[in-house]
């Protein structure tokens, strides 16, 4: 089981992080190859959200890694709670910076610029990850774990929520 564990710990650790590197190249080679997507893709809003995407994203992976360094070591017990308390800040920091962009989504309804159907989509998946890392699990990759979501009858507490609920 312990192997199952470290197996599926590396993936979601190096997927992350192999998803924040991707999207950040693909970023920038659109930017470079194709002219078209500069106004999408350089605006300051459409940065704000593809910031905002990348820094959750980076938490995951720390999140992930910190989980694994923990099994290398056979302990499977929540996060010390020095490591909690930065999620902990992280979560807050995550929330005053979607507050921001939501006023920044006003903004972009009101004044019409070409980006914003970017910026919504952009903004909205780093809304939906940061949801999946500190409230509710919305990522279910495997059939089994399909399956397990069916049985459950709905959404449970992601791993990190569970895990900030011992902070309190």
């Amino acid at each position: 089981m312990q192997k199952r564990v470290k197996k599926k710990l590396v993936s979601l650790y190096t997927g992350e992080l192999f998803v924040v590197f991707t999207f950040a190249l693909i970023w920038i080679l659109y930017v470079q190859l194709f002219e078209w997507s500069v106004p999408y893709l350089t605006s300051y809003s459409s940065l704000y959200a593809f910031a905002l995407l990348e820094f959750i994203l980076l938490q995951g992976s720390y999140y992930w890694y910190l989980k694994l360094k923990q099994v290398h070591q056979n302990d499977f017990t929540p996060l010390p709670g020095r490591q909690l308390k930065i999620f902990a800040n992280l979560k807050r920091l995550n929330t005053c910076l979607i507050v921001i962009g939501l006023f920044v989504l006003i903004y972009q309804i009101i004044s019409k610029p070409i980006e914003l159907y970017w910026f919504v989509f952009v903004f909205l998946f780093a809304v939906i990850e940061h949801i999946n890392y500190y409230y509710v699990r919305l990522s279910y990759q495997t059939i089994e774990e399909i399956k397990e979501l069916k049985r459950q009858k709905g959404f449970r507490k992601s791993r990190l929520a569970k895990e900030l609920d011992s902070l309190k």
